[in-house]
């Protein structure tokens, strides 16, 4: 029998990203459906001050409007020359949530004169997984490396184009400077932030998944 397995976000490379992991894990029997795949339901804004406090309340949200068990993600880019911002702020880092090209254009701004040793940074990802029982799961991911000068490649999204990673997949030649969105979607899932933390989950998604 199929479950079904919400998945809080419109973001629809987020839905294959799951969907990629759980095909690798064996976790089969599951459909996933996204935010655009319900009826629409109030969501509560992103108050918390901590990745994994905002991923509890995506995840509560869903599976209270829909009955559904819902896998909801928090995550973002904490720059150290910053001290640790944009970190929960990172999707409306210019002031209106989603604008990925105006937040990497403000954050390069900021960091204009700072030097190539001081541009360390990390994306982190906070991951719930809420069921219905009650029972709650939250785990973290992150991913370190550092914020190039200007943007490269066109795959990915967010704060992808100008994060040039320190942990690469086997195979990738760390010479090529290569950015988190010039990766295909294989290699950014063995090491990026939440391919880690959606790899921590596997143990609850597949008792749930089983139950």
């Amino acid at each position: 029998m199929t479950k079904k397995l919400l998945v809080a976000s419109r973001n629809r490379k987020k839905l294959a990203e799951l969907r990629r992991i759980l095909d690798v894990s064996g976790i089969a029997g599951v459909e996933l459906v996204g935010l655009d795949d319900v009826e629409p339901y109030p969501e509560s804004p992103e108050t918390g001050e901590t990745f994994e406090q905002n991923a509890l309340l995506k995840g509560r949200d869903g599976t209270h409007a829909t009955g559904l068990a819902c896998v909801a993600d928090d995550s973002g880019l904490e720059v150290d020359a910053l001290h640790g911002m944009p970190g929960v702020l990172s999707a409306r880092w210019s002031g209106e949530h989603g604008q990925d090209a105006e937040n990497n254009r403000l954050l390069l701004a900021q960091l204009r004169d700072v030097p190539d040793e001081r541009r360390s940074a990390s994306f982190v990802s906070a991951c719930a997984l809420v069921v219905p029982d009650g029972v709650e799961t939250v785990v973290r991911g992150s991913w370190k490396g550092a914020i190039a000068h200007e943007p490269h490649g066109d795959g990915g999204f967010g704060y992808d184009p100008i994060f040039l990673p320190a942990e690469l997949p086997e195979g990738v030649d760390a010479d090529e400077g290569r950015s988190a969105a010039q990766l295909t979607a294989a290699e950014k899932d063995a090491v990026s932030h939440r391919g880690k933390a959606l790899r921590s989950l596997v143990p609850a998604l597949a008792q749930w998944a089983s139950s």
